[in-house]
């Protein structure tokens, strides 16, 4: 993705090195912290997940100041690029296609561990939206997590992943996710999965909507960066994840969306750019 020249986002905290320290103790074997980290990734339901981390394990004074390595730096200075495009492309079609006013969110880059509105964040946690405070929490380490895992490399499988947190904070702004929380309790188990799946869906067809914006506004993407994206897509459906974490698939269970249903609704919102073809909550077939 090319953006060298492009303006680096004000809208960032920078907490890296201010960590209150690292997570010790806990009970969490590999499978169900492998599970968890991507449910968090879409930013779905972060105080639940959350909530669970916190029960079991207990922050410890921080040992010092994080040193920030060359590739940390560049990686900082890419993410706050991407941060910027989709202040620049939300704020024109929010307007343009909604007639609305986007207000972007804070994103919080950290090490560590942090504290947000939705309980203590972590490395654990992966990237996420919290609604309790309008903040995107990014640990950029997960992107390491991400290839080595999953096999999904690349810098447009981070902008994906941005944008997506972000899709969801516009989900946030216009509505659609109090109207899912408000059905927790009220709805079966499998009734609120489904909802939640077509919440995190539409957050993929809207970061499909910023990519194809953004390519027609500023020729950024090169060859290559939608099939990371795809990849990306791909990696935390899941069906793709239960059976890397545990070995079987458990379809009533799925929060996110499968792999191909997420590939395919990023798609739409790339080749569309048309906000009003993403309604997942109408959609007869996700």
């Amino acid at each position: 993705m090319k953006l060298e020249g492009r303006r680096r986002s004000t809208n960032v905290e920078d907490r890296r090195g201010r960590s209150t320290g690292k997570i010790v103790g806990g009970g969490l074997g590999i499978g169900a912290v492998l599970f968890i980290i991507f449910q968090l990734l879409s930013g779905g339901d972060a105080s639940d997940v959350l909530s669970q981390i916190q029960q079991q394990q207990q922050p410890a004074p921080q040992q010092g100041q994080v040193q920030h390595s060359p590739e940390e730096q560049a990686w900082y200075d890419f993410t706050t690029k991407v941060v910027a495009s989709t202040e620049d492309i939300w704020t024109r079609e929010m307007r343009k296609q909604l007639g609305r006013q986007y207000q972007p969110p804070k994103v919080v880059i950290f090490t560590g561990q942090t504290q947000s509105a939705c309980g203590f964040a972590s490395a654990a946690t992966g990237p996420f939206y919290c609604p309790g405070d309008n903040k995107v929490y990014l640990d950029l380490g997960f992107r390491k997590q991400l290839e080595r895992q999953f096999g999904a490399r690349g810098d447009f499988a981070m902008a994906y992943v941005v944008s997506h947190e972000i899709g969801h904070h516009i989900q946030n702004q216009l509505g659609y996710t109090q109207q899912v929380h408000a059905q927790k309790g009220r709805v079966s188990k499998a009734q609120y999965n489904d909802l939640s799946v077509r919440l995190e869906l539409m957050a993929d067809f809207l970061a499909g909507v910023w990519a194809h914006h953004e390519y027609q506004t500023f020729g950024s993407l090169e060859e290559g960066d939608i099939r990371e994206a795809l990849d990306a897509a791909h990696a935390i459906g899941d069906d793709n994840i239960q059976k890397k974490s545990q070995g079987y698939v458990v379809p009533e269970s799925f929060t996110h969306g499968t792999s191909e249903q997420r590939m395919r609704w990023f798609t739409k919102g790339l080749r569309t750019g048309d906000l009003n073809q993403g309604d997942t909550f109408n959609a007869r077939v996700l």
